[in-house]
């Protein structure tokens, strides 16, 4: 299988792109988060995202430690070329590390504060290891 598909991606001065994870079965927008090439075709080799973590400075596929796992339904990229879009199933109800179902959980309000409006459906603590 070849790996063209992969060139009509606009990569960033760093090799990456931002790719978002949306929810096949409702619509809300998980996460967000960065790929490479890499981690692009892993995602599409193995039906499950694999992102690039730059604070890890590896790739990183959703769920290794936590078990929440993104199967991915379908690809996309925006008119640009520029962004990712991945309609997926989240695994275990739960995409953000801090124990919510998405990473959007905190709302502008009509005084100006960001307002936490999803609970933490699992404590973090249980979910990662210590290290």
């Amino acid at each position: 299988m070849s790996d063209d598909w992969l060139d009509a991606i606009k990569w960033d001065a760093h090799g990456l792109v931002p790719a978002i994870a949306q929810e096949t079965a409702t619509g809300t927008i998980l996460m967000m988060a960065w790929m490479n090439r890499e981690s692009l075709r892993l995602t599409r080799e193995t039906g499950h995202a694999v992102y690039w973590s730059r604070s890890r400075g590896r790739l990183w596929h959703k769920g290794e430690e936590s078990g929440h796992q993104q199967v991915v339904h379908a690809l996309r990229i925006d008119c640009d070329a520029d962004v990712v879009l991945m309609e997926v199933e989240q695994k275990g109800g739960i995409a953000c590390h801090t124990g919510r179902h998405n990473c959007f959980y905190r709302e502008l309000d009509a005084e100006g504060r960001w307002v936490e409006i999803a609970p933490v459906l699992k404590d973090p603590n249980a979910i990662y290891k210590k290290t």
